[in-house]
């Protein structure tokens, strides 16, 4: 509690008044005699998360949570421990991050007891969507209304202010304006969207009823929570208004409450930016994160796997400081409800390789969205595509689809850190040019939603590729979920062979070893064996060492010895 006192003290600089102090102190209080799910107190190899929305799946008239956890116990139970549920509030926008009441299920989900009852089949991860609130929730309807209780809920601007400064994510304008109940004008600080409107820290009142959806993710079942956009919750003109240390300090806070109402909470830091920026939310280890997602691997890997070469993939994870520290680790994943971000790799390649990058996922169908730069010129900040595409051509064998999408499966699954597989990738799906027609944005490609029995009949042999994917990705999440040597605090060596030839080493605690071996090319690599005898996990085959290995094009080795 006396953290808490701190943070608060710190962040609104020594001018709070005893009564909010004490409301926030009370709040937190009662959040830890409410009865609440024992959580895990630590992270292991057989943590795997799944992503899916919560009406992933249709089926007659249930609600979408009942279908979802009805696949999830027949296809899923066994390889996935925790569901990451996209937002399944009341939304009006952006697929469910324009959230209308943060205390709601949406209706065509379900309710909170459809909630709970997911939660006694596996653990959950929910989205705290702490930088923005839907332009149709209550609050902001209230301000447009002029009730003073919302008075300073947001921010609103001067126009002519001098915002050049501010790191926009979106090629879109950053205030937007509105009408109030009284004819004024006003325009109203929106990073994302008009629909988005952005939350005013300033004001200890936004912090306190954000405080409380907190704990009511956590009352209900949340055993990881998601800060979704949380680098831009404070904003202060004339500064990039990103990353600032009053925005480190909010997840400061957020980090003391969980620790104090419900220990073994993971909280994840999502900041879609280069490399230095996204570590620095670990804060020291045990203050802030306690864990980031890895943006930078999913276009590393795929940028591995169309050059055929491992050189820069292998440099920047040898350059991976997390490891040491087992207070904090990776959120790793491929891909996910947005794009393959593309901003994690300026600093890692060239911009000319970046763009060359880009252009040819376009010309394979791939679609691109852009942002604005301070100096007036754009540049891509995302490709949009489901990573099955992004990973292949459009005349590629669906073999070698296959080939390529367990291999860069595999990498995924070898590095240290907390797996997390999107929905999309378990079901082996592709581009949806029908769903950005229908619904007019270029996200919309890789969100695909689905009847029950067709994704159901699909994975059972009507589609081979789908049940190929299935069930080849199951068996690697298996086979990884029970050998320590994938650990997320396991010792993790990488280097690059024979240009094409990614290494991997993981070594456990107590003194197991595996030796993964990942051909990135076409062309058969050969890769000399050190001297001993192996067993590799995925096939159960055994390889005697001391001899040269010719591993086949995409071929993946998990070499245990």
């Amino acid at each position: 509690m006396q953290k808490i006192k701190e943070l608060l003290s710190s962040i609104y600089d020594d001018t709070l008044n005893k009564s909010v102090t004490d409301a926030f102190i009370s709040r937190v209080e009662q959040g830890k005699h409410v009865s609440m799910k024992t959580r895990k107190q630590d992270w292991d190899e057989s943590d795997v998360v799944l992503i899916t929305y919560a009406d992933q799946f249709h089926h007659q008239n249930d609600k979408t949570l009942k279908t979802l956890g009805d696949f999830y116990s027949q296809w899923l139970s066994k390889s996935f421990s925790h569901i990451h549920l996209l937002p399944f509030y009341p939304w009006s926008s952006d697929d469910g991050f324009s959230v209308i009441d943060y205390h709601q299920v949406d209706p065509v989900c379900g309710g909170w007891d459809d909630i709970a009852k997911l939660n006694k089949s596996t653990r959950l991860m929910f989205d705290f969507v702490c930088n923005h609130i839907s332009a149709k929730s209550s609050w902001f309807q209230q301000y447009l209304e002029g009730n003073p209780e919302f008075k300073n809920f947001f921010i609103s601007v001067d126009p002519e202010s001098d915002l050049s400064a501010v790191t926009r994510p979106r090629a879109l304008p950053l205030l937007s304006p509105f009408t109030l109940s009284d004819g004024t004008k006003q325009h109203i600080w929106t990073t994302f969207s008009d629909d988005q409107i952005d939350l005013n820290f300033a004001n200890p009142q936004v912090l306190l009823a954000m405080v409380d959806v907190l704990l009511h993710y956590l009352q209900a079942g949340a055993e990881y929570v998601r800060l979704d956009a949380v680098g831009y919750m404070w904003k202060t003109p004339g500064t990039r208004c990103i990353h600032l240390e009053k925005t480190h300090q909010l997840v400061k806070l957020f980090r003391a409450v969980v620790d104090e109402v419900a220990p073994g909470t993971v909280l994840i830091t999502e900041t879609n930016v280069p490399h230095k920026d996204n570590i620095s939310y670990l804060g020291n280890g045990h203050d802030e994160a306690h864990m980031v997602y890895q943006f930078p691997l999913p276009p590393l890997i795929l940028h591995a796997i169309h050059t055929g070469s491992a050189q820069v993939l292998s440099q920047w994870a040898t350059s991976l400081e997390t490891a040491e520290n087992s207070n904090t680790t990776w959120f790793n994943f491929l891909a996910s409800h947005d794009g393959i971000g593309l901003n994690p790799l300026r600093g890692i390649l060239p911009e000319e390789d970046i763009l060359n990058l880009v252009n040819e996922l376009q010309e394979q169908g791939a679609l691109v969205n852009w942002k604005n730069n301070p100096d007036g010129t754009r540049s891509p900040y995302e490709v949009n595509v489901t990573y099955m595409d992004a990973l292949n051509r459009r005349d590629s064998s669906d073999e070698e689809r296959l080939a390529r999408f367990i291999l860069a499966h595999a990498i995924l699954l070898a590095f240290p850190g907390v797996p997390a597989i999107y929905i999309q990738s378990i079901l082996g799906s592709r581009n949806d040019y029908a769903g950005v027609e229908r619904l007019g944005y270029n996200r919309a490609i890789n969100r695909q939603k689905y009847n029950l029995q067709d994704i159901e009949n699909q994975l059972s042999g009507e589609n081979e590729l789908r049940e190929q994917v299935y069930k080849k990705l199951s068996h690697l999440i298996n086979v990884r979920k029970k050998q320590d040597v994938f650990h997320p605090d396991s010792s993790f060596e990488t280097q690059c062979m024979n240009n094409s030839l990614l290494v991997i080493k993981r070594r456990s605690v107590k003194g197991n070893n595996v030796l993964a071996l990942f051909n990135l090319s076409r062309e058969p690599q050969r890769y000399m064996l050190p001297d001993n005898n192996f067993e590799d996990l995925i096939t159960g085959l055994e390889i005697n060492g001391k001899q040269s290995y010719d591993m086949q094009p995409f071929q993946v080795l998990w070499l245990s010895y």
